[in-house]
């Protein structure tokens, strides 16, 4: 299960100088998607299965991953190193990739569709792609999971498609209209801080640094910037032939006609 801490986006603010996201100060929040995609997994665990949340990214994202043990993962594991930072979604893929190579045998990798601050939707694809696996995209509800087979609803712009694949495969969840997270229960939070967690560095894998962060990126971003505010219309409220005779008129002084 990959995971992401974002931005409360109705917080983001850009600095003007650098064209970056201002952080600090800023309220983070588990991304909703993935808590959807979270959801799903543990509607569907059986008594044998082990959910495992992996998070790419600084300390503080430890709080998101806390958040998902309290609601019922059942492992976390964190990738923070500086070598990590500055990743566009390739480097990122190939990092939690790498993670849940680490691991070992996976049946269903669950991922939210996408981030709400990137809003790429390319991560959940490019980990199916590393890993050498089939991948759903737009599911709304996994409907079942028998033997080696999983079966979802994916969402199509004219409706929905019944898709079955087979295991080990990647589900990208978009959240459906109807979807309500779940609060975390007081005793899910306190269990949660003694569920196993840990973190992991460049180090902890067999593969070169060169091959994370800015340096294994394969695109970078040159300007992040909001879009200019409009000016408020001007609404004509009498009737119609005065209404375009003042409309004609603005257009004239506006140089438009």
């Amino acid at each position: 299960m990959c995971v992401k801490q974002v931005p409360d986006t109705t917080e983001v603010k850009i600095d003007p100088k650098t064209n970056t996201l201002i952080r600090e100060g800023v309220p983070s929040i588990l991304n909703p998607f993935d808590q959807f995609a979270l959801e799903e997994a543990i509607k569907l665990r059986k008594e044998e299965d082990e959910i495992v949340v992996i998070s790419m990214g600084p300390p503080q994202a430890k709080k998101a991953l806390l958040k998902c043990l309290a609601l019922g993962a059942d492992r976390a594991i964190l990738l923070s190193d500086r070598a990590f930072a500055g990743a566009d979604t390739f480097a990122t893929a190939i990092t939690l990739a790498e993670a849940i190579k680490k691991i070992g045998k996976f049946d269903v990798i669950f991922a939210g569709l996408q981030a709400i601050d990137g809003d790429t939707a390319q991560v959940g694809p490019e980990i199916a792609a590393q890993l050498g696996i089939p991948q759903i995209t737009y599911v709304e509800e996994v409907l079942k999971i028998e033997g080696k087979r999983l079966e979802v609803k994916a969402v199509t712009d004219d409706g929905y498609n019944i898709i079955e694949a087979k295991l080990p495969v990647l589900v990208a969840g978009i959240t459906p209209s109807s979807f309500d997270p779940t609060n975390p229960p007081m005793r899910g939070i306190i269990m949660a801080k003694k569920k196993p967690f840990e973190t992991w560095t460049a180090d902890d894998f067999d593969v070169g640094k060169e091959n994370f962060g800015l340096e294994g990126s394969l695109t970078q971003v040159i300007k992040v910037y909001a879009p200019p505010i409009k000016e408020k219309g001007v609404i004509f409220t009498d009737e119609p032939k005065i209404a375009v005779e003042k409309l004609f008129n603005k257009l004239s002084d506006e140089g438009v006609i």
